[in-house]
């Protein structure tokens, strides 16, 4: 059984943000996602000033063209930022000094460097003037995610209406304390029936009893599950790079900024994240495939190539 996974920042110790990235650490990241069952992945590029998401996003174009394995296996580009919430906690792990107002006129220098690859946005509503940019990735038929936000639900119906589809790691990219009803969890589950939430199941970014609790209100239909995995996914705990930023992982596998009690990513394999879901919430392998393979991925309208 195959998965398809739309967050990967890294893997088998490569850190696909890594401004230094080679082409053979490129392909060695895309093997080590192979052996754990991921045949495709969007390759994610998180928070960064515009110039250096650019170069980033033109050195894996040309990675993709230059090598067989890369090219099958990176199928285009996520970009989780900048224009999310820098306020603490829900700008999460992200550079808050990089994090800056949606435009239409930087997301077209990044979707220029990428050729045509960048499938997915995560990006605040509230971060999003007039929700201009939203709505012109909308138009060019890329998917939009809301995510590191935190809009009134009015605003994030509004976003739905200009075209968001879906939320970006549900739970996380947030605070950790929050309002007791009006919250952005509560927000995203409010619109279940119109968004497709992302989670990570891991049992450290939303406790598996937790996940258990907000599945109820789901439709599995509008349900994607990702790994979230940055360069530590498959290793044990030590140091590693994220966006050129040391990211600590632990012995329970939880990686965190040092000092930080916010996550950084995951260290969540892909076929761990499938035993989870058998393990935890009971899943057949057909479901899994809805929820973590290219299945999935038409409920979002999401093109892969």
């Amino acid at each position: 059984m195959s998965y398809f996974d739309l967050q990967i920042n890294g893997y088998g110790g490569v850190d696909l943000n890594d401004p230094a990235l080679t082409r053979e650490d490129c392909r060695r990241a895309c093997l080590a996602l192979e052996e754990d069952g991921i045949s495709g992945i969007l390759a994610t590029l998180i928070t960064d000033a515009i110039p250096a998401i650019r170069g980033k996003l033109g050195k894996m174009v040309r990675y993709r063209a230059e090598d067989e394995v890369i090219g099958r296996v990176i199928r285009g580009f996520h970009l989780e930022g900048p224009f999310i919430n820098g306020n603490q906690g829900f700008v999460g792990a992200h550079p808050v000094e990089s994090v800056r107002e949606a435009s239409v006129g930087a997301m077209e220098e990044l979707l220029a460097a990428g050729e045509g690859s960048v499938r997915l946005v995560t990006l605040a509503p509230e971060c999003d003037h007039d929700l201009a940019t939203t709505s012109f990735l909308a138009g060019q038929g890329i998917a939009v995610s809301a995510g590191h936000c935190d809009p009134s639900y009015a605003l994030l119906g509004e976003a739905i209406d200009a075209g968001v589809t879906l939320f970006t790691h549900v739970g996380n990219g947030c605070p950790l304390e929050l309002p007791r009803h009006d919250n952005i969890i509560q927000r995203a589950l409010a619109y279940a029936d119109r968004l497709t939430l992302c989670w990570i199941p891991d049992g450290h970014h939303v406790p598996f009893f937790a996940l258990r609790n907000y599945l109820r209100a789901c439709d599995p239909a509008r349900v994607i599950m990702t790994t979230d995995a940055m360069a530590a996914a498959g290793l044990g705990p030590g140091r590693y790079g994220l966006s050129g930023a040391v990211v600590e992982v632990d012995e329970m596998g939880v990686a965190r900024r040092p000092g930080s009690p916010y996550l950084a990513g995951s260290t969540l394999r892909g076929k761990v994240l499938a035993e989870n879901l058998r393990r935890e919430l009971g899943y057949n392998d057909e479901l899994i495939g809805r929820i973590y393979g290219t299945n999935s991925l038409t409920a979002v309208g999401l093109k892969i190539a």
